[in-house]
């Protein structure tokens, strides 16, 4: 009787939790996508028939601010519309970019889906979202960096685990990550 209640009810903290961590202008570096991509590899193996290829070991995978790292990354070409899915996999594989607001996020799971063309990002497998020392951890995360929706999701027995870091603590980060200036060192 009450599940439909608790599920929607779990979904809504979910959100009103992770809009602590994304605020309205954190929007992915749309620039980004305009940048040269480049991908390093110690190996590339490639079906062109499928249009579908694959990197393999040590894979580092760059566009503007966006860094992918991986053990093996697949990057399909959809026939019809051109766009690509990169499908990217490791132990952990991470997924960094700066927002708009010059914010740093960092994904990081067993494996990550990344749609450009979709803005979407997910991932799964000991999945991680973290910004501002803030965190949402579940078996599967997905984000959307154009409308800044979050869907953490757990496996039956798991649960989606928040924690945010108060404003003192965010300070704190900001200030250990600056370089000492002459007035600091007086």
């Amino acid at each position: 009787m009450y599940k439909p209640f608790i599920k929607n009810l779990k979904n809504s903290v979910l959100i009103i939790a992770f809009g602590v961590l994304a605020t309205t202008n954190a929007l992915a570096k749309k620039v980004d996508l305009t940048q040269e991509l480049t991908i390093d590899a110690n190996r590339q193996s490639a079906d062109l028939k499928n249009k579908i290829f694959s990197y393999i070991d040590n894979v580092v995978i760059k566009q503007g601010t966006l860094i992918i790292k991986a053990d093996i990354v697949q990057v399909i070409n959809d026939a019809k519309t051109g766009e690509k899915t990169y499908i990217a996999k490791g132990k952990p594989a991470t997924f960094e970019q700066t927002l708009e607001d010059g914010r740093p996020i960092r994904l990081e799971a067993n494996e990550i889906k990344y749609e450009p063309s979709l803005n979407t990002v997910v991932i799964s497998g000991n999945a991680l979202l973290t910004q501002e020392g803030s965190e949402v951890s579940g078996s599967k995360i997905t984000y959307n960096s154009e409308t800044e929706y979050v869907n953490a999701e757990s496996e039956a027995n798991n649960k989606v685990k928040t924690v945010i870091q108060p404003n003192v603590a965010k300070e704190q980060l900001t200030k250990k990550d600056k370089l000492p200036t002459t007035k600091d060192l007086n």
